[in-house]
């Protein structure tokens, strides 16, 4: 009699026991935040050593900076520039599927993407632990201002706002104009993102002055920290470093908790490989304490959908 209550309440404690681990979600996070050269081999193999080293270090995800593969090239206008993009997946993605698979690592990898004759996006995509292409994000908000002249370059994306089941965690993919959209970080949470991965490449003009560059600065990082806050997820923002042109990149790769508080932030000035766990678990602490998303009157956003709303 013992004997078979045992047997009957064991699979019962096992089911409990994997139930308990399984709510006991931390990840660790990897930032690459590195400078970039005109040679596209070259830094993809510099991309590779980083994974290695940071996955080495104990990342689970890995997160590289928009457009890794080259200089920023969006500087200027020049048709040359074309010849950088490739199709997705295609050879960067096949070399980082493999890598991600032999080191058991989830890779999010921004790639200037040639999707057709003539047609180009700003893409990032998504391989998982065992090398799967989970694929790809295509950014949607394209800016076009001095230094940054995107829109000569990448179409808008088409793909709508996506999120990727990993290994380790279902996160939502936004990339560098992306940030300053709370509309884009919304519904990619609302689709079940744990967390927001924004690849990013922004910088400071060399004429501007401190109190400037701080302004900016601050103004990027809040912005996406207010986020994490209104949604309730945890947001990791990687940038690159390093003087190209007139422009220094700034650096300041950083992980906001799930309530907008900074986790690490990277230097301005010094390439670096960061490791950050996160308390996914965290998310429903804040969400059910501050419940924003609960009290949301989606019943009156309709002229969110409007250029502007006038008077007349």
């Amino acid at each position: 009699m013992f004997q078979t209550l045992c047997l009957f309440l064991h699979p019962f404690k096992t089911a409990l026991h994997l139930k308990e681990f399984n709510s006991m979600k931390n990840v660790k996070v990897g930032l690459v935040q590195t400078s970039c050269t005109a040679n596209k081999e070259e830094n993809l193999a510099k991309a590779i050593t980083k994974i290695r080293e940071i996955a080495a270090k104990g990342a689970q995800i890995i997160c590289l900076q928009e457009l890794f593969t080259s200089l920023y090239f969006c500087d200027v206008e020049d048709y040359e520039n074309f010849k950088l993009a490739e199709p997705i997946p295609g050879p960067s993605s096949d070399a980082l599927s493999a890598v991600a698979k032999e080191l058991n690592v989830v890779i999010i990898a921004s790639l200037f993407e040639k999707r057709a004759e003539g047609l180009y996006h700003n893409t990032t995509a998504v391989l998982d632990a065992d090398g799967t292409y989970l694929g790809k994000y295509r950014k949607m908000h394209i800016p076009d201002d001095p230094g940054y002249y995107e829109k000569f370059y990448f179409t808008p994306g088409d793909l709508g706002y996506k999120v990727f089941k990993t290994k380790y965690a279902t996160i939502g993919v936004l990339i560098c104009w992306d940030q300053w959209y709370p509309e884009a970080a919304r519904i990619t949470s609302l689709m079940g993102a744990e967390i927001l991965f924004y690849p990013t490449a922004i910088g400071w003009d060399s004429s501007q002055d401190a109190e400037t560059n701080t302004e900016q600065y601050n103004a990027w990082q809040t912005i996406q920290r207010s986020h994490a806050v209104a949604n309730g997820v945890h947001v990791v923002s990687v940038n690159r470093v390093g003087d190209e042109g007139p422009m220094k990149f700034w650096g300041g790769s950083f992980v906001a908790n799930a309530f907008g508080s900074v986790l690490y932030q990277a230097s301005h000035t010094d390439e670096e490989l960061i490791v950050q766990e996160i308390d996914l678990e965290k998310s429903d602490r804040y969400r059910t304490h501050w419940p924003f998303l609960r009290d949301r009157r989606i019943d009156s956003y309709a002229p969110i959908t409007k250029r502007y709303i006038d008077q007349d």
